[in-house]
């Protein structure tokens, strides 16, 4: 008695579990009737005749992304891998094609990236590919937008997410990068000692040129004084001649002089002459010598 009870309640839960189905949220499900498409199943609770019925697949309506890398060479032959990530989704009123049209979508868009990347990138050197790198996902959006979308798919977004040259050519450009740093600033540094070695020579300039104007401020002041002093000890003692008027005035500059030289701490040993008939002697030749170019003027007068 129990064994058909036990069949009919097995036959129930068999039909009840054929006869409703769930679908999930942002999916699809595609029914087919005796190997034919029927209907699109939305999300929810749906129901399907059992053993006549049938679900083929589900497709999710979420947005996917395909990441693909590409080997390529670029115009100045250097091979690169390309990343390339496609942003794409199901479109829900085309979701007959996006089943039935292609048998492996992926590979499909795989097939127009490597395409076009492999058009491209080829007339691009390496340092244009980073700089134009937005301008090849735009042109791979644009390329796979229109036919995509007649199989069902749209393309939300194209973008090139990595370029990686070979070990040794990044090594080089670091290099080269570096070259040009310190070229930059070998260059920076040599016009900052210019610049400094022309402050210091303009400066030494105008040092000796103060210094010039010193000298010839202390001598005509010498020059002053030893002419008030002349005047004032002919004026007291009228028979005075002017040689001694000089010898008078050497011997007190020869005093101020030996005055200095003992004075001064970093002074050596100076030999000079201390009797008085070698300061008669200089007297005469500082006399001599005036007398000869006061001569030498006349002449050229």
């Amino acid at each position: 008695m129990m064994w058909p009870a036990i069949l009919c309640g097995l036959l129930a839960f068999m039909i009840f579990n054929g006869l409703f189905f769930v679908v999930q949220q942002q999916n699809c499900a595609v029914i087919e009737r005796f190997g034919k498409f029927h209907h699109i199943a939305k999300s929810g609770l749906n129901m399907k005749i059992p053993f006549i019925d049938s679900i083929f697949t589900q497709l999710s309506l979420r947005i996917h992304q395909l990441n693909v890398s590409v080997e390529t060479k670029t115009q100045d032959n250097v091979f690169v891998n390309v990343m390339v990530s496609v942003q794409h989704k199901v479109l829900e009123d085309k979701v007959y094609e996006a089943c039935y049209t292609l048998q492996d979508p992926e590979y499909q868009i795989k097939a127009f990236i490597f395409d076009l990347v492999r058009a491209q990138v080829p007339i691009l050197t390496l340092d244009d590919l980073f700089a134009k790198k937005d301008d090849i996902a735009n042109a791979v959006q644009a390329e796979l937008s229109k036919p995509m979308k007649e199989f069902g798919y749209e393309i939300i977004k194209a973008l090139i997410t990595d370029i990686n040259p070979d070990t040794n050519v990044k090594a080089a450009m670091n290099e080269i990068n570096t070259a040009q740093r310190l070229r930059v600033a070998a260059a920076e540094k040599g016009e900052a000692e210019k610049i400094l070695k022309v402050k210091q020579a303009e400066a030494e300039a105008e040092a000796n040129i103060l210094h010039g104007k010193g000298i010839a401020g202390q001598r005509q002041a010498i020059i002053e004084g030893l002419s008030s002093s002349v005047e004032e000890f002919i004026r007291q003692i009228p028979d005075a001649r002017a040689s001694q008027v000089m010898d008078m005035v050497l011997l007190i500059q020869y005093i101020d002089t030996l005055k200095e030289i003992g004075g001064s701490s970093h002074s050596n040993v100076v030999f000079i002459p201390h009797s008085p008939g070698n300061i008669h002697d200089l007297s005469n030749q500082i006399r001599e010598t005036v007398l000869a170019s006061d001569l030498l003027k006349n002449e050229k007068n």
